[in-house]
């Protein structure tokens, strides 16, 4: 009567270990094939463009809190559309949303 009993405690065991990988895996997979835009009511964020990095792909932004709970501070987002990059320069105002992978899907340039 051991046996079987060690047997359905190591298998519960080994499914309990291995569910947060496969969760962590899906969630990988979800973040990265999930590029869609930011709606058209998206709450934008004020931002100061720091540095245009065009070879990176990125746009390193200097912006308040955003709406995911991130406080305020400096850092680089990845652009939607790359086309963005050429036309956004050092310390031009922003205002923009990003979607759930942190990439900037939505970008206004304030006069």
């Amino acid at each position: 009567m051991k046996t079987p009993l060690a047997f359905f405690a190591i298998a519960a065991l080994a499914a309990g270990l291995t569910a947060p990988v496969m969760a962590a895996d899906k969630m990988a997979r979800m973040a990265h094939d999930s590029m869609s835009a930011a709606p058209a009511d998206a709450v934008l964020t004020d931002g100061l463009v720091k540095k245009v990095d065009k070879a990176g792909g990125t746009l390193t932004v200097a912006h308040g809190p955003l709406p995911n709970g991130m406080p305020g501070m400096t850092m680089a987002f990845r652009v939607k559309d790359l086309a963005w990059l050429g036309k956004i320069k050092d310390g031009q105002k922003i205002r923009f949303a990003i979607d759930d992978t942190m990439t900037i899907s939505r970008l206004e340039t304030v006069q």
